[in-house]
């Protein structure tokens, strides 16, 4: 991704600055592939669509609630975000009481995407509810942001953890920002990708991310993750739940999906055996 001349919102993410007025976002070809860009007229707003994980986490202070909500317009150019939206979706309404929580626990600004994605939304349900982006909690979709990475990628507000869990898949695929414990692209969303098990770069981040929801082509993204009858499935699935595949699909009996059983689990179990299969395959 090619990024304009532009002051970083915060040090904290190192790899995302603000956008010149015509963002280039990735429409994802394959996961290892190249992406191609598609090039979007946006408002002014939408250019405040960046990573703010805080000032606070570097600098051992924890922000008040007041102070991080300040300037919403990371609402604003989400929104203007939706106007192109090609995939289905659908918004969860936020709780005002766990939204504050969350955004605290969280130290970022709702001037920044992923702020406002906490703050304004209990999450966002992507294509049925295949994909599931995290925002502060809410029935359909019970986990909240930070609620979700703590105890994962760290274990007290003012840690800053190696990368950050914020949305995951039907199939147990999982999505993180990366701070350095995944890879070399800081800032960049990795891919924990089921049929492969190892995290993979997206080369983008989090606000390129969330338009690849909106617009990308997910039939294509998922090749082979997605069998025949898939949209019938997910009218049965929670948002909470994802699909464990027998034979596992990154094994070579386990890569006809059509072919594998499939049994709906709670997305903890295949978050801790899926990360429990990766350690067995580093040692």
């Amino acid at each position: 991704m090619k990024e304009g001349a532009a002051r970083e919102d915060t040090a904290y993410w190192r790899g995302t600055t603000i956008r010149d007025c015509f963002i280039f976002f990735a429409i994802f070809n394959t996961r290892m592939s190249y992406l191609s860009r598609l090039q979007i007229k946006i408002t002014v707003a939408t250019l405040l669509l960046v990573i703010s994980f805080g000032k606070a986490f570097t600098q051992n202070t924890i922000r008040p609630i007041e102070q991080l909500i300040t300037d919403s317009s990371g609402w604003a150019g989400f929104k203007n975000a939706t106007k192109i939206a090609q995939n289905q979706y659908e918004v969860l309404p936020a709780d005002p009481v766990k939204a504050k929580d969350a955004l605290y626990q969280t130290q970022v600004t709702t001037r920044s995407l992923m702020g406002a994605i906490i703050y304004f939304t209990g999450g966002i349900l992507v294509d049925n509810g295949w994909i599931r982006i995290l925002g502060s909690g809410s029935e359909k979709l019970p986990r909240s942001l930070p609620g979700w990475n703590k105890g994962k990628t760290y274990q007290n507000i003012g840690e800053r953890p190696t990368f950050l869990l914020i949305a995951d898949d039907a199939v147990g695929g999982f999505f993180a920002i990366n701070a350095g414990g995944l890879g070399d692209e800081q800032g960049k969303v990795y891919y924990l990708a089921p049929d492969d098990l190892r995290w993979e770069s997206l080369h983008i981040g989090y606000t390129d991310f969330i338009n690849f929801c909106l617009v990308g082509n997910l039939n294509k993204f998922y090749s082979g993750l997605r069998w025949e009858n898939w949209k019938a499935d997910m009218i049965k699935l929670g948002a909470n739940e994802g699909y464990s595949m027998y034979p596992y699909p990154w094994t070579l009996e386990g890569k006809d999906i059509d072919k594998v059983s499939k049994t709906a689990v709670p997305i903890q179990q295949l978050y801790d055996f899926e990360t429990g299969e990766l350690k067995k395959v580093k040692q």
